[in-house]
């Protein structure tokens, strides 16, 4: 066995290069030929020198001998030696015929030393067959065959996704994960290991450049596969940091941080899903962007069907998006940004929560007939809220008596404009308690400094304080009754959990790119994650299994595929590559999804 390097021509360009190959001189009647075992590419990387020890650590692991010679190898030959021994075995492997379930297993018995037994080259597996069956189930290799990509771009495609889906990280990062770690390759029949240096950046961009034909086709594979309704629309923004000042990007703003990562520059997501809690669109936005002003634009490049009902947060219920939906027709359904609480209990109706937890709904049409009002009142709510109000006013209350015992002390603070001064940072700390309180300094008659402080506690009528646990929800749907409307409202918590589970789940925070192309990329792979993420959640519900995705992925983290390698008493080597027997959780997943428990079967090899 060696290495040989040829010179040949590019036809589609002229270019002249050389080209590795792994050879072994085999005899063929009176004459003995060289024949190629493996092409190892223009990018061959292992220097000259290392060849023939590269070759002999090869033809050690076929054989299954003793690691005579990795001690004395750089680590960059080991690997190497390591992955073209497992390329030669796949190739060379025979796979059992696949016999009906009820057919009698024909047993296959060797004669082996086990003292010989060595368990090599364990790579995860499940993970990625279970994600492979969600893109499978949409046609996503089709669709991406139909966008004109090539197949080893498709692969890196494919291995993009499921690594955010099975080990969320950095490009960096899912590139040693798809080369030293998955077993995604295996079912692909792909060498990961051999793809080029930017071949993940190539992935994003590809992506990128077809983001709307894939977002649009997936959802509606989806819509057809599940029989979706599409009549409600959530529409919701949320943001994630960037490591770095990512100084060359327009769209990295420094802006109010759900994360509180004030230190960082921020880059905005928006997503609009359905009812069902699939991506219709997503749309990357400045780190500063205003909530209220990026409605119209993404309904309008979503070309929502006439008549959805549009669910959206208070953030974005501004007075103009609301008369642009109803100018463009669109129901809607928002949280109201009206700041007077109202609510009476004898004309309200009473519901169960999914919590077993009872709700009061009274349903009020306004003066026109154009749009109701349901008040919400909750008593673990007013409870919550209760406990808040009482703790800011003990603490507004606490500050005043030590500005009115100042007072009386000599050395105390009496300056009347200093005084007002400390009452206005007290009235900051208390988070709006103040409003409810009277309070008056006596000035002296200089009317410089005070010599008393007065305070009294007067509620205003429709706020927290008097109102505790009552919400206003707004709507121009105008035939629903209370229950229905609130019923739908509580889908926009969905959209919350997809918001946790882009960031906790599936790598979304932070953002270590730089340039604006690859930002919306990072971001793009995560919500094309989520979707599939989705699919296999979906299904798994409709068999009782309900878990969230962290749980789903440890429960199959737990299998392997490895290779068995004993030696024979002829002296030959048997490799068996196969899969761990997956564990009954794992196993219940694959019933589910109606799929092989021993992913990419079992491959034996005789050297």
């Amino acid at each position: 066995m060696y290495i040989r390097r040829t010179q040949t021509r590019s036809t589609a360009t002229g270019e002249t290069y050389f080209t590795y190959r792994l050879v072994r001189s085999e005899r063929q009647g009176a004459k003995v030929r060289a024949v190629t075992l493996l092409n190892l590419g223009r990018h061959f990387a292992v220097a000259q020198a290392h060849w023939p020890a590269l070759c002999a650590r090869i033809e050690e692991l076929l054989c299954g001998q003793e690691a005579l010679l990795s001690r004395d190898l750089p680590q960059s030959v080991e690997r190497a030696a390591q992955r073209y021994a497992g390329l030669l075995l796949a190739r060379w492997g025979e796979r059992p015929a696949v016999t009906a379930t009820d057919s009698p297993v024909v047993p296959d018995l060797q004669s082996v030393d086990v003292a010989s037994l060595e368990l090599i080259r364990p790579r995860s597996v499940a993970v990625e067959w279970v994600a492979l069956w969600a893109m499978q189930t949409v046609g996503l290799i089709e669709l991406l065959i139909g966008l004109g990509l090539s197949g080893p771009l498709r692969s890196v495609i494919l291995g993009t996704i499921i690594g955010r889906m099975a080990q969320p990280g950095s490009e960096r990062a899912t590139r040693f994960w798809l080369e030293q770690r998955s077993g995604l390759g295996e079912l692909l029949e792909v060498d990961f290991e051999g793809m080029a240096e930017n071949a993940l950046y190539r992935a994003s961009d590809a992506l990128m450049k077809h983001r709307e034909a894939i977002e649009a086709a997936l959802f509606q594979r989806v819509t057809d596969l599940f029989g979706l309704e599409t009549t409600v629309t959530l529409y919701d923004l949320t943001n994630t940091y960037f490591e770095g000042e990512a100084a060359v990007n327009p769209k990295a703003q420094r802006g109010p941080s759900k994360e509180k990562r004030t230190d960082c520059p921020l880059v905005t997501l928006g997503l609009v899903l359905d009812g069902s809690g699939f991506v219709r669109r997503s749309q990357c936005f400045e780190g500063n962007v205003s909530e209220g002003k990026t409605l119209a634009g993404v309904l309008e490049r979503l070309a929502a069907p006439q008549g959805a009902l549009i669910v959206m947060d208070r953030g974005l219920a501004a007075e103009e998006n609301l008369a642009w939906l109803r100018a463009e027709g669109y129901r809607y359904l928002v949280v109201s940004r009206e700041r007077d609480r109202q609510f009476d209990p004898d004309a309200a109706t009473e519901i169960e929560t999914a919590g077993g937890d009872p709700l009061q709904l009274q349903l009020v049409p306004d003066e026109t007939g154009q749009e109701v009002r349901l008040y919400c009142y909750s008593a673990a709510r007013a409870e919550k809220e209760n406990a808040i109000t009482r703790r800011f006013s003990e603490r507004f209350e606490t500050g005043l008596q030590k500005i009115a015992q100042g007072l009386a002390k000599p050395r105390g603070e009496k300056r009347l404009n200093k005084l007002n001064e400390r009452l206005g940072r007290l009235k900051e700390k208390c988070r709006g308690v103040g409003q409810h309180y009277a309070i008056e300094l006596i000035p002296d008659p200089t009317g410089e400094k005070a010599t008393a402080l007065h305070y009294t506690r007067q509620p205003i009528d429709g706020s927290r304080v008097t109102h505790p646990g009552v919400y206003c929800l707004r709507s121009n749907e105008t035939t629903w009754d209370a229950e229905t409307l609130w019923r739908t409202f509580t889908m926009l918590t969905d959209l919350e959990a997809v918001f946790r589970s882009l960031k906790s789940e599936l790598g979304l925070r932070p953002v270590f790119h730089h340039k604006e192309q690859r930002v919306d990329g990072h971001l793009f792979i995560s919500v094309l994650a989520y979707q599939f993420v989705q699919i296999i959640r979906r299904r798994l519900k409709e068999h009782g299994i309900d878990d969230r995705w962290n749980t789903l992925r440890e429960i199959l983290g737990s299998q392997c595929r490895v290779t068995a390698c004993f030696r024979q008493a002829d002296g030959r080597t048997l490799h068996v590559r196969k899969p761990t027997r997956a564990e009954p959780q794992a196993l219940a997943i694959y019933r589910a999804l109606d799929l092989d428990p021993v992913p990419g079967g079992i491959v034996k090899t005789l050297v």
